[in-house]
């Protein structure tokens, strides 16, 4: 963790229950450095043997305590636990997550800890949009899905220009050296304009790459983020799971071999804030996000794009119409994949 974000808080004197604005250049600590920082601090600590709520409980303490926060006397009966940075944490001696009486924020975090012998040995730190893709059920909670029907037009650029809010941050030509890496944070004047996206990624369109098959969703969308971040001038691939899959230039990447759009918790259009550092003062949004869209045909050895779509999320239904899978408000069980822990 590049800055010290404990050392804020603490000289701050907030608690874990007083709010902090989404990107706070300061005091909120963005989710790829806060897995990083609670692994270095956590990671080797025992005397987890415990009952699970005095465990639940003793793992809190050592949370505040790393993170700089006053170690309340008795931890609120409220969620997230901590308020600030919207998190809750889940100690795990097996792979079976369970939340509790509550939907999946998209945006929440959800800190999970392996616990083995009583030892703390590693630790994730996801959203819930990403928590709800590990749930193979389909019956988990409420999932936005649109329909994407191609037309005559091979390419679509749906919104000309980025939301008003991104606008000032983009710039032509902006230089993608080997220093910026993709899932890098975004700042100002590293961002290319929605236009110049397109123009580089219309290149993609008559591609193909292997069909790993329709069970194999994650290895297929990986194939397609190697191309998209080869045609916006990386000198490296790197994809971390995290929204927006290529965050550096807040662009969202979707494969579509169907015509349903799976959208998972957060609509394109929210004006939810978004967990990456405030850009030169200005906190994006959910909606300022852009969506490439590759439709694509497959004969079962090899994927072949056939049409490219462009957009902002506020602009997204414009173009893709919305509707919403089933609803279910119940305890969740969420089975953890046997690498979870690994990724």
């Amino acid at each position: 963790m590049g800055r010290d974000y404990s050392q804020a808080i603490a000289e701050s004197g907030l608690t874990i229950y007083d709010p902090i604005e989404v990107g706070d250049p300061d005091l909120w600590i963005p989710t790829p450095e806060l897995e990083e920082f609670l692994n270095e601090k956590l990671v080797g600590i025992g005397g987890l043997d415990l009952p699970i709520k005095t465990r639940s409980k003793i793992v809190k303490q050592h949370v505040c305590r790393v993170l700089g926060y006053p170690v309340p006397k008795s931890f609120k009966r409220i969620k997230p636990r901590f308020v600030g940075q919207d998190f809750d944490t889940y100690a795990q001696g097996a792979n079976n997550l369970q939340v509790y009486n509550e939907e999946l924020g998209a945006s929440r975090r959800y800190v999970v800890l392996r616990i083995d012998d009583g030892t703390i040995t590693r630790i994730r730190v996801i959203s819930g949009e990403e928590l709800a893709q590990l749930d193979t059920t389909g019956t988990l909670t409420r999932k936005y899905q649109a329909r994407l029907v191609p037309g005559d037009e091979t390419y679509e650029l749906i919104a000309a220009e980025d939301t008003g809010v991104l606008l000032p941050h983009v710039r032509a030509g902006a230089n993608l050296d080997a220093r910026i890496g993709p899932v890098d944070h975004p700042t100002h004047g590293s961002i290319l304009p929605i236009g110049e996206v397109f123009e580089r990624l219309r290149g993609a369109v008559g591609r193909s790459f292997p069909d790993a098959g329709r069970d194999q969703e994650r290895n297929r969308g990986a194939a397609l983020h190697r191309i998209v971040c080869e045609l916006l001038g990386y000198a490296d691939y790197h994809d971390d799971g995290r929204f927006p899959d290529v965050r550096n230039q807040l662009l969202e990447v979707k494969l579509q071999t169907s015509p349903t759009i799976d959208l998972g918790l957060a609509l394109p259009t929210s004006g939810e804030l978004l967990d990456v550092p405030q850009i030169a003062g200005t906190q994006v949004r959910h909606c300022d996000v852009r969506y490439a869209l590759f439709y694509a045909e497959t004969d079962g050895a090899e994927v072949t794009l056939t049409h490219f779509y462009l957009t902002t999320g506020e602009s997204f239904f414009t173009r893709f119409r919305q509707f919403q899978g089933r609803v279910l408000n119940e305890k969740l069980q969420i089975p953890l994949p046997s690498d979870f822990f690994d990724r």
